[in-house]
């Protein structure tokens, strides 16, 4: 008689805590667990305080101007353009050419920390250069073709 009491004491506390279980409410399934045949819309979430906002990544720049100088200790350059000069930090460029002062440069960077930090340092083509040289080449008149001297006749 014993075990059966305690078989059903033993099946009325297991109903007791299962059928709390089932009380409680139920949280919200996540996107995966949802099946695809039930399109629901979500509920913008509410804990944007909580979390901190993401920054996005600084997009990479582009200037175009004349190479000014450059200072081998400190690893910068300095260029210039209509808006007037810009040091750029070039110590993560690997491999910077030879520059004059007034070549034409462009400059790849991007913004850390209030330094402009270039990723590539390139010398521009001369464009008006170029197009007077071609056209200096192609006005320049070619030399007529002069006949060879005739041989003189054989003297007998």
């Amino acid at each position: 008689m014993k075990k059966v009491l305690m078989v059903v004491l033993a099946v009325l506390i297991s109903v007791a805590f299962v059928t709390t279980v089932f009380a409680q409410a139920k949280p919200e399934a996540k996107q995966a667990d949802k099946p695809a045949t039930a399109p629901e819309k979500a509920p913008a979430p509410e804990k944007k305080a909580d979390k901190p906002e993401k920054k996005a990544a600084p997009k990479a720049k582009t200037f175009k101007g004349e190479f000014v100088s450059m200072d081998a200790a400190a690893k910068t350059i300095v260029a210039k353009d209509a808006k007037g000069e810009m040091t750029f930090d070039v110590a993560g460029v690997k491999k910077i050419a030879e520059f004059k002062a007034g070549d034409k440069v462009m400059v790849s960077y991007m913004e850390k920390d209030g330094k402009m930090v270039a990723k590539t340092v390139a010398k521009q083509a001369a464009k008006k250069e170029a197009a007077k040289k071609e056209e200096a080449k192609k006005e320049e008149p070619k030399p007529a073709a002069t006949p060879a001297p005739a041989p003189a006749p054989a003297k007998k």
